[in-house]
């Protein structure tokens, strides 16, 4: 609305006025106006939300109609649901319980079934029990008449019969208690015997020594037959000389380029025979030049008898032993006993006597010089009457030789009872040695007898089929017959036949009887 043009005379303050009052009402036309619109459309606000709540709440009524019907559908089906569940249960439950029922009706009938078998057992141990006490009333019965009986024959009563009872007790148990002494005893024993061979078998395993037997006869080669005219000589001259200064039976016999020379004094036949080979190379034979070279051969074993002497020291591991005694060793090269030399012997039983020594603790320097010593007597046993034992006892005690050695030499074959540890192990250690087989030489008709009667003794049991002696008779191997001996019976055979080869027999160490059995399944494809 455009405002009237208002005339200039009039006063500007007037028409401020006019125009403040002209705002004023047009304002308030326009506030009323305003209220007027907003209440109409309050009002038409207000229809509209009416409506749609009614709507709204129609549409709620309707779906919590549908939703009422949808739950009480689905609150019946969980109810039938739930029900058949519930049925089956019951039905198994139902079904569980006739089974329990029936399981415990079977109990009951077989508890009833097992009572009136035990009420029978009760009734028929009932009946034996007064049968037991009747028959242990009519035992005392007879126990005391029996008693009464013994009083009067015995004359002893009871009282007597209990102190003879004690007593014959009390010898039983002394007689127990001896039985087990000896037991222990032989128990211990055994242990020491046990001990024992365990260390000779490593003595014997740790000392090596040959198996060749020496002769007391020599032979000497020679170039051609005509020589033995010439030893023999004019009327038998040079033979005599020889014979004479050696102290040696010269055999000439019929024996092709050889001579043999005979004595029992190994000595005097290794001089005969070193001075007999160099007159042969010499070619130069009459009593003079026998003389001479029979005096070089001498003086050449005595050299030959101080060196093996000191060998046989050195390699024993003794010092301090007279230079007499040395000799004396060193004469044992050349002494036998059963084909067996003496100083390899000795030295044998030195090794074997030390090693033991060793192991039981005890000092192998002492047992090793007696062991050395110990044949030292048959060095002499030619020129001296007497046992070897006798003269080795002698000459050990001039030569100032300790007690220990002396007396292990003279009970090392048991003349005398060997007093300490050391004259035991050369005991041992000369057994050792003489009793290896192939160590001592023996007559060969005796040899094979034994061996004969050996297998004539193992075959005389039942069972034998064949049995062979071997290891120079230090061994029998026996086959038996698999349908007579079982295995069980071969362990008391070789027993039987060990005490009889033991009990007929005389044999020199031990002899390994050795049982084979064999079984055997033959059969041929055709």
């Amino acid at each position: 609305m455009k405002e009237e043009e208002v005339p200039a005379d009039l006063d500007p303050v007037l028409v401020v006025i006019i125009g403040v009052a002209c705002a004023a009402v047009a304002g308030a036309i326009a506030f009323f106006a305003g209220i007027r619109y907003r209440k109409k459309k309050a009002e038409f606000s207000i229809g509209s939300a009416e409506e749609e709540a009614k709507r709204i709440v129609g549409d709620a009524i309707k779906t919590a109609e549908a939703k009422k019907k949808e739950a009480v559908l689905e609150g019946k089906d969980e109810i039938h649901r739930l029900r058949d569940e519930s049925e089956r249960e019951l039905n198994d439950r139902r079904r569980e319980v006739q089974r329990q029922e029936r399981r415990i009706q079977q109990k009951e009938e077989t508890l009833d079934k097992k009572l009136e078998g035990l009420e029978a057992k009760d009734e028929a141990l009932a009946n034996k029990v007064k049968q037991a006490e009747e028959r242990l009333n009519e035992a005392e019965a007879v126990k005391k008449s029996q008693f009464e009986m013994l009083e009067r024959i015995s004359g002893f009563t009871s009282d007597q019969a209990k102190d003879y009872l004690l007593q014959k007790l009390e010898n039983e148990l002394a007689h127990e208690k001896a039985v087990k002494m000896m037991e222990f005893e032989q128990q211990t024993r055994d242990d020491a015997e046990k001990t024992a061979r365990e260390i000779i078998s490593m003595a014997i395993q740790r000392c090596a020594a040959d198996h060749v037997a020496e002769a007391t006869i020599s032979v000497v080669p020679l170039p051609n037959d005509e020589m033995k005219g010439r030893i023999i000589g004019r009327e038998g001259r040079n033979i005599r000389a020889i014979e004479t200064m050696t102290g040696v039976d010269l055999i000439i016999d019929d024996t092709p380029e050889a001579i043999t020379l005979s004595c029992f004094e190994p000595v005097r036949r290794e001089v005969a025979r070193i001075a007999l080979e160099r007159l042969i190379s010499d070619g130069r034979i009459h009593p003079a030049r026998i003389e001479e070279t029979i005096d070089k051969a001498r003086r050449e074993v005595e050299a030959t008898i101080k060196q093996e002497g000191e060998r046989a020291v050195i390699e024993a591991g003794v010092n301090g032993i007279h230079p007499e005694l040395v000799k004396l060793l060193g004469r044992l090269r050349y002494r036998t006993s059963y084909g067996q030399n003496v100083l390899n012997h000795s030295l044998e039983v030195a090794y074997l006597a030390g090693i033991m020594a060793s192991e039981l603790g005890l000092d192998p320097t002492t047992a090793r010089r007696a062991g050395l010593l110990h044949d030292i007597g048959k060095a002499l046993d030619h020129e001296i009457e007497g046992s070897h034992v006798d003269i080795g006892v002698d000459v050990a005690r001039k030569y100032k030789e300790s007690e220990t050695v002396i007396h292990a030499i003279q009970a090392h074959h048991g003349d005398v009872e060997a007093r300490t540890v050391i004259a035991c192990l050369v005991q041992a250690a000369d057994a050792i040695s003489a009793a290896r087989p192939g160590a001592r030489r023996e007559n060969l008709e005796n040899y094979i007898k034994r061996l004969e009667k050996l297998e004539e003794v193992a075959s005389s049991f039942e069972g034998v089929e064949r049995c062979f002696a071997i290891q120079a008779g230090r061994e029998i191997r026996i086959m038996v017959k698999p349908d007579v001996i079982t295995d069980d019976k071969m362990i008391l055979l070789a027993k039987d036949i060990c005490k009889k080869i033991e009990n007929d027999l005389e044999y020199p160490g031990q002899i390994k009887v050795n049982i084979i059995r064999e079984s055997r399944a033959i059969e041929y494809a055709k």
